[in-house]
């Protein structure tokens, strides 16, 4: 007997492509991004590392995914990891790791009527910080 289970918690690099088989079915994919901070042992200094998966979901909770998240939002995925190889353009050997997800969890706040709007807490302590207003924030300054 053998096992082959992956738990993941990351956020989403872009937002999920929707599509159908032929028979109807639905297929959403995305890529999702891990973090992970260690110390270099020669500099001292912090580095993250970023393991990115293409992860694919299929059914009600592709509809789902499509439909609540986006670009940055955090999930948790559990499901069956593959490596997927092949060769590219230049004939140089390439490979992904490939999620097929089995069940997924939205983490964080529920979407708002206006995706732009903070939720109210977030948007309370904003208020109370001396940093950079929310609306000056873009998605280019979203580390993930």
């Amino acid at each position: 007997m053998s096992f082959n289970k992956i738990i993941l918690v990351g956020n989403l690099g872009r937002d999920p492509e929707l599509r159908y088989t032929p028979q109807g079915t639905p297929v959403c994919s995305f890529s999702l991004a891990t973090n992970e901070r260690r110390k270099d042992r020669t500099t001292g200094e912090n580095q993250d590392l970023t393991t990115w998966f293409r992860v694919t979901l299929w059914g009600r909770q592709a509809e789902t995914a499509s439909q609540y998240l986006s670009r940055g939002r955090p999930v948790y995925i559990e499901g069956r990891l593959r490596v997927e190889e092949w060769t590219d353009r230049d004939g140089k050997p390439r490979h992904t790791l490939e999620v097929h997800a089995t069940d997924m969890q939205f983490i964080g706040g529920g979407r708002t009527e206006d995706a732009g709007a903070p939720p109210a807490k977030a948007a309370a302590a904003a208020a109370t910080d001396s940093g950079p207003e929310p609306a000056d924030l873009s998605d280019d300054d979203i580390p993930f």
